[in-house]
């Protein structure tokens, strides 16, 4: 899963949330009891044509106020993940390309995930012969969220956990151990915040995608885990395997089945369900690490060199074993050129 898909399914699911942890005062303002619309496919329209940079996602969501003062307005949200020279300038267009469709307060709010302490282009300006227009945004970067005292401010909110895995992600990178010591604690923490289950399986699919492990220590945890969890109600591991192995169960099922009805006894058919579905599962969560670590090694180039690594994407996908597609992760997250990759993926084809 690419990061803007991971982006854009946590915030969709957690919009409430996202607005309490990082925009308080706006959302203290909004009557959620109307509900809100996110316009995916009319804010393509709007911005069709439109210079993009390499931004995560955009959205934008259709609220309505308690004071009821409007109606309804909308609120424009860009996440963006590296620097980008005009990016003040394009919150601008497509505030006020919005505005124009809508004739509604457009307010515009953006979440920058770099690491760049000086960056923060919050407003756009043309100052001329006593023109002036001035644009300026209320602007969050997580990297201000260093040393924050999550556990006593909405220490229950699920984005506090989704700002404190990417913290600890960026402090941590390229430690696998310490990735692994985080990622379990923060799995674990996620079962004690007494969440939805929808919202702990976002959380947990965020947090999965950002915290990649080798395949040996992702074998470590899911099995400490599931000993940690033993008996318990709901688990992460149950809500993981519920949504992820769900295909391979089946497959193992019809499988074993199959198989039983060869051999044509009761006894038989027994059997080949039980190996039937313990083979889906083991297919099942290895598919999955392989297609999980090809999203990660196209989240990690696009980051880093924008569409142009789109171009790789065909070859990526056509690896297909865990070890191989480790090696392309780790030259993912090293390289300072595409053509380092590239050059890798040409050696790997020719052995």
């Amino acid at each position: 899963m690419r990061a803007d898909h991971i982006w854009k399914d946590v915030l969709e699911k957690l919009f409430v949330e996202f607005l309490q942890f990082f925009f308080p005062d706006i959302h203290r303002d909004i009557d959620f009891s109307k509900g809100y619309q996110f316009l995916d496919k009319e804010f393509q329209q709007i911005t069709r044509g439109a210079k993009a940079g390499k931004r995560i996602v955009d959205k934008l969501v259709k609220v309505y106020l308690k004071d009821g003062s409007e109606q309804w307005l909308l609120i424009h949200i860009e996440i963006q993940g590296t620097k980008e020279t005009d990016f003040a300038r394009r919150m601008y267009v497509y505030n006020y390309r919005i505005f124009d469709k809508y004739q509604r307060d457009v307010i515009s709010l953006a979440l920058l995930t770099d690491k760049d302490v000086a960056y923060r282009p919050e407003r756009f300006e043309i100052k001329r012969w006593g023109f002036n227009l001035r644009f300026k945004f209320p602007l969050v970067k997580i990297i201000d969220y260093i040393g924050y005292d999550f556990e006593k401010h909405y220490k229950t909110n699920p984005f506090s956990m989704v700002t404190q895995a990417y913290l600890k992600t960026m402090e941590v990178e390229g430690d696998n151990q310490q990735c692994y010591r985080w990622r379990k604690y923060f799995l674990l923490k996620l079962l004690d915040l007494g969440l939805r289950r929808e919202t702990i399986y976002a959380v947990y699919q965020f947090i999965e995608w950002l915290m990649v492990l080798p395949e040996g220590l992702e074998d470590q945890l899911y099995h400490e885990i599931k000993e940690l969890e033993e008996g318990k109600e709901m688990s992460l591991l149950t809500i993981a395997e519920k949504k992820g192995m769900e295909q391979g169960i089946q497959q193992g099922i019809q499988q074993g089945i199959q198989k039983g009805l060869k051999e044509g006894i009761q006894q038989g058919i027994q059997q080949g369900i039980q190996q039937g579905i313990q083979q889906g599962i083991q297919q099942g969560k290895i598919a999955g690490k392989i297609e999980g670590l090809r999203e990660a090694i196209k989240t990690a180039l696009e980051i880093k060199f924008g569409q142009e690594s789109f171009v790789l994407f065909d070859r990526i996908e056509k690896i297909n074993t865990l070890e191989e597609l480790e090696k392309l992760l780790q030259q993912a997250k090293q390289a300072n050129r595409l053509e380092e990759i590239e050059v890798y993926l040409t050696k790997d084809e020719a052995k």
